[in-house]
């Protein structure tokens, strides 16, 4: 129960708030207190709460929704309030856990803290500090009740870590089916070796019942746990008998197989040969120079790795992976420009006609003053264009084309196609695909991913394709502020009001096109005098160019727009998004979207807003996730979770779902380059 002589705050769901830590309310109580009394904007954003205060019930409630907060059936989030007859629970924004405020009429008797969900964890979380590259690339956040897989005994639950000084040394915390694991725990406690960490792992229990099996796996033995990445729920067996180590065989076999088809393709690509693309260091000078910003260490190390691949004469196959705005499409504009240098011609393939009429933009601009021509091919091309851009891509006469899946298409000829990049390869169809792995073996590839899919991060991480990471962020940028909070019009109201007085413009996700227009009129009556676009992919493609070079130019202030904007759009001065509801979109597609903003040192907001009574567990967990995420660089993190929450489906390019479920993609993976070097013996 809270003190009776200190009244309880609860701030309103705004920007202005949001922003603020728990820390700088408890700092700025009394400051908050008095200005609640003396300005009309606090005294409508606040209330403060007591024993004995007397407020009336019904207007309460009121003034707690007016103030951006949504009735629920259960709290559970910030920004949140339910009723029960003269009992409301509310999870103010300004607070680490929810509050239980009891009426008697009109007579507030107690104000109750509820605790909050993280009390109640059994065991410590391990933490990244002290662990090894391992741990901190591949089980950091591990949480208790995540599955995990351990080489020797299985797929089992993560409960937490234990200590000497935390777990006694009773039968019950020690394996009880591996002789062989439990005879070395034995000698390991006689030799006062318990005072390292364990993972502690939970099995099956006894089929006649009791205690579930239980293994401690030492953190000096941390390489021998990986995450389950895979579908559904997985199978869990108790430690001990056969059935383990029958589920990896099968496995090895099914990998094997597929080993034979992989290692063709990749033997095939060994095998060929071209002359390297011959260096220019002045234009590489050049083009550093006339860069807008300072590389950063990550980049100047993949442009190192990129050019080290076109000096050698084995075609590249080099996957770039970095964070949304880190600067991958800089990197790769210079490799371009090497090449076609050197009198290579480059296809820059990118998944949208917005995102091409952007890289066209771009290019032009970076390379204005070189002998180079560049030119875009998508389906706004006019025809009497395209035949015309086709000829002279037969002809040498362009360097760099920059388009859509239509430089896929069986008539273009290419005089002398030296680079392929290609942006987002996981937004391209399974017959693109096909036509880019023919292409895989003559030239060279680059591909440039933020949130790479299961088949390219598995790929990556098995080794069969060279990858180059991106980590940091560009000097002076500023994470991105993400807010996970029910939907509320106050609040997207004074979101966009927030970033009009800075000068700045928004971006409104709503996915729905049959509705767009409806949300329109409802943004011009809660932001009169803004200035609205409306863009979608029904929209014919020049209206969605001119849309979107107005908002590029400053002429637009807000951009309603479903996910047609998800890919690789750079607006240095868009530095608010609201997603209507974000619950709606896949982890991977909802991160890629919240990256549309953040893209110059001004701070960035993103509010992904969801309806709070038909939120199912998967999408919160994704929400979760994001809000987890707001640290730069995240991406790889992203993906992976990303992995998990969706199942890895047709991880490797085709269905694996038998073999790859039941010992979790990174086993398979593993069995899979084993069985890859195996061959290669």
């Amino acid at each position: 129960m809270t003190d009776r002589s200190e009244p309880i705050l609860i701030a309103g769901v705004t920007p202005y708030f949001l922003e603020r830590g728990h820390l700088w309310f408890r700092e700025h109580a009394a400051e908050i207190e008095r200005k609640s009394r003396q300005d009309e904007w606090w005294r409508s954003h606040t209330a403060f709460l007591a024993p004995d205060h007397r407020i009336p019930f019904s207007p309460l409630l009121r003034r707690i929704v007016d103030m951006g907060y949504t009735k629920v059936s259960m709290v559970k989030h910030p920004g949140e309030f339910a009723t029960r007859g003269g009992i409301v629970d509310i999870f103010p924004i300004n607070r680490e856990a929810p509050l239980r405020i009891e009426f008697d009429g009109n007579t507030v008797i107690r104000v109750i803290p509820l605790p909050a969900e993280a009390e109640a964890k059994a065991f410590r979380i391990p933490k990244a500090k002290g662990a090894d590259e391992y741990e901190t690339m591949w089980l950091a956040g591990l949480k208790p009740g995540d599955y995990v897989v351990h080489i020797d005994h299985g797929i089992g639950i993560f409960r937490g870590m234990a200590a000497e000084d935390e777990t006694p040394n009773h039968k019950s915390q020690i394996p009880n089916k591996s002789e062989r694991e439990k005879s070395k725990l034995k000698n390991d406690l006689e030799f006062g070796a318990w005072n390292l960490e364990f993972y502690v792992l939970e099995y099956a229990p006894p089929r006649a019942g009791g205690a579930p099996d239980r293994l401690l796996v030492p953190r000096t033995q941390a390489k021998r746990i990986a995450r389950y990445v895979g579908f559904d729920e997985p199978t869990i067996h108790r430690l001990g008998g056969t059935a383990w180590e029958t589920t990896k065989r099968k496995a090895r076999e099914d990998a094997r197989k597929f080993a034979e088809e992989l290692i063709a393709i990749y033997r095939s690509r060994a095998a060929a040969a071209r002359p390297p693309h011959p260096a220019f260091p002045e234009i590489d000078d050049a083009l550093a120079a006339s860069f807008p910003y300072e590389d950063t260490p990550d980049q100047t190390r993949a442009l190192a790795e990129i050019h080290g691949d076109l000096s050698r004469e084995r075609p590249m196959d080099r996957l770039l992976l970095g964070d949304v705005g880190f600067g991958k499409t800089e990197v790769a504009l210079r490799a371009a420009v090497r090449v076609a240098y050197g009198g290579k011609q480059v296809a820059l393939l990118v998944p949208t006609t917005v995102l091409a009429d952007q890289h066209l933009a771009t290019i032009r601009e970076r390379v204005r003053d070189l002998p180079l021509a560049v030119a875009a091919l998508t389906r706004l091309t006019p025809k009497r264009e395209v035949k015309r851009e086709i000829e002279k891509i037969r002809d040498g006469g362009i360097d760099i084309v920059i388009g859509t899946h239509r430089m896929l298409s069986h008539d273009i000829e290419w005089k002398n196609l030296g680079l392929v990049i290609i942006d987002e390869e996981q937004r391209f169809g399974v017959r693109h695909k096909e036509a880019l792995k023919k292409l895989r073996a003559n030239v060279d590839i680059l591909s440039l991913s933020a949130t790479p899919i299961p088949r390219t991060l598995s790929l990556a991480l098995a080794k069969f394709r060279d990858l180059s990471l991106i980590r940091e962020a560009p000097h002076g940028r500023l994470p991105i502020k993400t807010f996970v909070l029910p939907f509320s019009a106050p609040l997207v109201a004074e979101a966009i009001a927030a970033e009009r007085r800075r000068k700045g413009q928004i971006f409104y996700l709503w996915n729905r096109i049959e509705n767009i227009e409806l949300i329109r009129r409802k943004l011009e009556r809660i932001a009169p005098g803004a200035r609205i676009a409306v863009l979608h992919g029904r929209m014919r493609e020049a209206e969605l160019i001119r849309a979107m070079r107005q908002f590029r130019e400053g002429a637009i202030d807000i951009l309603l727009a479903t996910t047609i904007i998800e890919n690789g759009l750079d607006l240095p001065n868009a530095n608010t998004i609201i997603v209507a509801n974000a619950a709606r979109l896949g982890l991977a597609q909802a991160y890629q979207i919240r990256g549309r903003v953040g893209r110059s040192n001004e701070q960035a907001y993103a509010y992904l807003l969801y309806p709070a009574h038909s939120l199912t567990e998967k999408a919160k967990m994704r929400l979760d996730t994001l809000r987890e995420a707001e640290e730069l660089g995240a991406g790889f993190q992203i993906a992976m979770k990303d992995l998990e929450i969706r199942g890895a489906g047709n991880v490797l390019g085709r269905e694996q779902s038998g073999a790859m479920n039941k010992v979790g993609l990174n086993l398979y993976a593993s069995l899979l380059n084993e069985a890859i070097e195996e061959f290669e013996r």
